[in-house]
């Protein structure tokens, strides 16, 4: 069984983003935190969530300079994804209760590729709390 998963993504200047699955009473949820920042801004994703932020980073990616249009997920979990470009490349979540959670775009590949094992785990939960409720 698939128990709670943690990683750490950490830039060559120090940008940390730590992820995690874990299971609550409906499935799955991807955490984000960033460990390098007082505070330790945190945000709290489904797997909807999730898969949205992870098409969004190779959207940023592939956009280069040009703006991006925000993705907005409503649900459980509802979170605004937006790109910024100044002062540096970074994309900026903000959740229901408008905390924002900043990450910078060396980043962006690791914590895609990351993302994409988060979300199958997440899945998996979301499949398990599903049989047990039948």
């Amino acid at each position: 069984m698939v128990g709670a998963r943690v990683r750490d993504i950490i830039d060559g200047l120090g940008s940390r983003v730590r992820i995690g699955v874990e299971r609550n009473a409906f499935g799955g949820l991807v955490t984000l935190e960033r460990a390098d920042r007082r505070g330790r801004p945190r945000v709290v994703l489904d797997a909807y969530g999730a898969e949205i932020l992870s098409a969004y980073i190779m959207s940023a990616r592939l956009s280069g300079d040009r703006e991006l249009a925000e993705e907005v997920v409503t649900g459980a979990y509802p979170v605004r994804v937006q790109l910024d470009h100044q002062p540096a490349p970074s994309l900026r979540l903000t959740d229901a209760a408008e905390e924002r959670f900043e990450i910078p775009a060396p980043l962006w590949d690791r914590l895609y590729a990351e993302l994409n094992i988060a979300v199958a785990h997440a899945r998996e939960f979301d499949r398990r709390g599903a049989i047990r409720l039948h």
